[in-house]
């Protein structure tokens, strides 16, 4: 008896779907820059958490004896007015600045998304309020903003981060808004609130979740742009307080000596450069993987 055979009638085997996440990571993968500064962040989390073993010298500790050494065998990157090891300074600096980042960071997303969503989602009194406020805090830049917040509650660690986290509040109160306003359209919320879903639950359990690619993408290179604010206040002189190890005040002290020893400027004016550099370029990948008309071109 001859075999039944089934006709395929056009059918085709379709190859199994790649799953979203790996199709992320390889996109996110894809581009050489992208890698590198994923290494420049790995490597300053690794420098900051294992500072004290790598760092040759104490960075807090003067040596009279070897003030304004140039570059050596001994001295790597040379020593400070106060015979401080540059190097073992730029590594301690690593804490502080990755500090400042990312708790500025978190002061910044924790009320600037409060803002936002309650602004987008209410509308009416609340979005005309908050998104007004908003606006006058972006007549300001930046790091302008940061300068005054800093200047009114005085230099100091915790101040700086403040200051920092302050002036980072309006890009993702206005962010926010903007993504809100748009998800909150969809008909799977109309669909929660015919349910009886309460305003909290739809608030935090379906528009912020489909709110959170921009926003990761806006954190990480937020934390660049708040490891930059840091060096410009303590560059100026109100930011972080001596002797604690920064690189912006590192930068300011040795700018006196720019002509005679310019590597006490010059070696965590490049380690900031490459380190905000490397946060943006991560922020860069991150906003091409997750962009649903770039994911499948890059």
């Amino acid at each position: 008896m001859a075999e039944l055979e089934t006709p395929l009638f056009g059918f085709r085997e379709t190859l199994p779907r790649t799953k979203e996440f790996r199709r992320i990571v390889r996109v996110f993968l894809s581009r050489k820059i992208v890698v590198f500064g994923l290494i420049v962040i790995l490597a300053l989390i690794l420098t900051a958490v294992f500072a004290p073993v790598i760092a040759p010298y104490d960075p807090y500790d003067q040596n009279l004896y070897d003030v304004l050494r140039k570059p050596s065998s001994k001295y790597f990157l040379g020593t400070d007015a106060v015979g401080r090891d540059t190097l073992s300074r730029i590594i301690y600096g690593s804490r502080t600045s990755l500090m400042i980042g990312v708790v500025a960071l978190g002061i910044a997303a924790s009320i600037g998304l409060a803002m936002g969503l309650i602004a987008g989602y209410f509308g009416g009194l609340a979005y005309a309020f908050i998104m007004r406020l908003t606006d006058a805090l972006m007549c300001f830049p930046m790091i302008l903003l940061a300068l005054v917040v800093a200047a009114i509650l005085g230099s100091g660690l915790k101040n700086v981060m403040l200051a920092v986290g302050v002036a980072l509040i309006p890009a993702y109160c206005r962010l926010l808004c903007g993504l809100v306003l748009s998800v909150k359209e969809n008909d799977y919320i109309l669909a929660g609130r015919a349910m009886g879903a309460s305003n909290l639950r739809i608030m935090f359990l379906h528009v912020l979740p489909n709110c959170f690619p921009p926003l990761i993408v806006l954190m990480t290179m937020q934390v660049g742009m708040a490891i930059l604010a840091e060096a410009g206040l303590s560059f100026l002189g109100i930011g972080i307080e001596q002797p604690t190890a920064a690189w912006g005040s590192m930068v300011s002290d040795g700018y006196q000596y720019l002509l005679t020893h310019p590597i006490l400027s010059f070696a965590p004016g490049l380690t900031i450069m490459i380190v905000v550099f490397a946060f943006n370029m991560v922020g860069d990948g991150l906003r091409d993987a997750l962009d649903p008309k770039l994911r499948g071109t890059i």
